[in-house]
C-alpha cells in the first residue's frame, strides 16, 4: 500500500504548500487508487506539516510549490516530492502512479 498526498485547495493543487486548505490522499494498492479522503491542513508552523503527513503514513508529497526546509525534512524521512504541478489532485496522483510526473523536488524561488 502507498500513500500520495496532494496539498490542494479544495479540488485543485495549491502552489503554496504550507498554506493549502487541506491534503487529498489516495490510497494506493496494484497501482490502482483504492480510496481517497480530505484532511483539513492543521496549521502551518515550519517542520510541522512534514511530521504530520508522515505520522499518516504519506510516501509521496505533490504539491505545486514548496520550501526547502520542508522538502528536507520529507528527504530525511524518504518520502518523495513532487513539485510544479498544477491542475486536479485525483489526476496528479494518477499520472504519479503510471511515472507521467517528473519528480522535481526543487523549491520555491521565494523559498530559497
Amino acid at each position: 500500500m502507498m500513500k500520495i498526498a496532494v496539498a490542494s485547495e479544495g479540488n485543485t493543487i495549491t502552489q503554496h504548500f504550507g498554506h493549502c486548505e487541506n491534503f487529498n490522499i489516495f490510497d494506493v494498492q496494484d497501482e490502482e487508487i483504492k480510496g481517497v479522503e480530505s484532511v483539513p491542513n492543521p496549521g502551518h508552523r515550519p517542520g510541522f506539516l512534514p511530521e504530520f503527513l508522515n505520522d499518516l503514513g504519506v510516501n509521496v508529497i505533490i504539491s505545486g510549490g514548496m520550501g526547502a526546509g520542508a522538502i528536507e525534512i520529507f528527504r530525511e524521512k524518504d518520502i518523495k516530492v513532487v513539485t510544479g504541478i498544477h491542475g486536479a489532485p485525483r489526476e496528479a496522483a494518477e499520472n504519479y502512479i503510471k511515472g507521467r510526473l517528473d519528480i522535481t523536488d526543487e523549491p520555491c524561488k521565494d523559498h530559497r
